[in-house]
């Protein structure tokens, strides 16, 4: 029997995989595979989409509903093409949202922040991801469910604009000294020494980041650490989110992965923060901006 009304238990940003095999035929619930991959990765995500998923999820390209016109990949969309992707799909703010990638836990949490971005805030990501839930013998299929478009009221994204959209508001903040940034590119990236990925960066960080690692916020299986070995790892990086009185700005290399820093703040109870969405391939991409490499400072 299908219920007309669920919401995710206790309203949490994390669901389990056992959570959702028993909800997942509920009325008010819409799935999304959010997947996206590095071109290292060598992954296609809708062709694996299109092999298996969990069966009734929609697909959501990061590369297609984002703001075309930016300097920086994949940054967050207008309200209102946000609102038409949500038309298009028949989905709205009555309905509670499970978000999941096929890698773990990687880019479903972007998706995750650009909903509570834009206003949404029944929605969560399934903890483990597809890998954990065929892991576990979960049943995917290969049949694409069809949508039908359905203009709501309720699906109109609110016009919310990230605190940090820009590199001139990054650098504002951490000259006044009044927000930490984190960063959650791997180590070697972070410290400059390993190139970046995309040509034309330069390699390094923000002067002043906190190098928190996005894998060192997951167990083996993907899943989330408890809010307390959450706290050990921000602890450990140098992070000091007991004070409330400065914000927390995440970073990463395209504004994927910095979302899994966000995700992590909001487990442990957390909500000054703010994500930058152009990241270092905003910031490194622009000579005149100071960057630290190791221990020395770059201007």
């Amino acid at each position: 029997m299908t219920t007309t009304q669920m919401t995710h238990p206790k309203n949490t940003s994390l669901v389990s995989t056992q959570w959702l095999d028993s909800h997942r035929h509920d009325d008010n619930l819409k799935l999304i595979d959010a997947s996206w991959y590095l071109p290292a990765m060598q992954r296609n995500a809708y062709e694996e989409y299109s092999a298996a998923h969990i069966k009734g999820a929609v697909f959501f390209d990061l590369d297609k509903i984002c703001d075309t016109t930016a300097d920086a990949p994949h940054m967050a969309p207008s309200a209102d093409t946000f609102t038409a992707w949500l038309n298009s799909v028949g989905m709205n703010s009555s309905h509670a949202i499970v978000v999941y990638d096929g890698a773990g836990l990687f880019s479903a949490a972007r998706v995750w922040w650009l909903f509570r971005l834009m206003g949404f805030n029944n929605v969560a990501v399934l903890d483990g991801g597809l890998p954990k839930w065929i892991g576990e013998g979960r049943s995917t299929t290969d049949v694409i469910s069809q949508f039908m478009p359905h203009v709501s009221s309720s699906s109109q994204a609110c016009a919310l604009q990230p605190i940090m959209k820009t590199s001139a508001q990054v650098l504002q903040a951490i000259e006044c000294k009044d927000y930490q940034v984190l960063d959650a590119r791997a180590p070697g990236r972070f410290l400059g020494a390993e190139p970046e990925p995309r040509k034309g960066l330069r390699s390094g960080h923000i002067p002043g980041s906190k190098n928190v690692f996005f894998k060192t916020l997951l167990h083996h299986d993907h899943t989330m650490k408890s809010p307390e070995e959450l706290a050990q790892v921000f602890l450990a990086a140098g992070a000091d989110i007991a004070d409330t009185a400065k914000p927390i700005i995440t970073s990463c290399g395209s504004g994927v992965t910095a979302a899994i820093v966000n995700l992590a703040l909001v487990q442990m109870g957390k909500s000054q923060h703010y994500l930058y969405d152009g990241s270092w391939a905003q910031w490194g991409f622009d000579d005149a901006l100071p960057i630290t490499t190791g221990a020395t400072s770059v201007t």
